[in-house]
């Protein structure tokens, strides 16, 4: 699936099954509980933190659950992530060609 599919998906699912769209302060609350919760999977599983016991660990559902939440931030406020993306990595490249390769912490 591409990222403009996915974003089509999401859009169809909200206008199907879930009313509306949460506003956009509302989903950046929920994004920042659901980076909360990859967060903690993460401290968990690759940190020091031990798992509490019947603790639900599966980062991909996570991971998905924050996908699902900045596609409808994205969605709501009208912007083509895959464009948005393509120009990020456009950015990155042309701002850290050089900088990663060069840094002797990496090496």
């Amino acid at each position: 699936m591409t990222i403009e599919e996915a974003q089509k998906k999401v859009d169809e699912w909200i206008k199907t099954y879930g009313v509306r769209y949460f506003s956009e302060l509302t989903n950046m609350a929920i994004l920042t509980e659901e980076v909360g919760e990859v967060a903690r999977i993460m401290a968990r599983s690759y940190g020091d933190q031990s798992t509490k016991p019947g603790e639900k660990t599966n980062l991909a559902d996570e991971l998905a659950d924050v996908m699902w939440v900045l596609i409808c931030i994205a969605n709501q406020t009208g912007i083509d992530l895959t464009e948005a993306f393509r120009r990020n990595l456009e950015k990155k490249t042309t701002r850290d060609k050089e900088r990663h390769v060069n840094n002797p912490k990496l090496k």
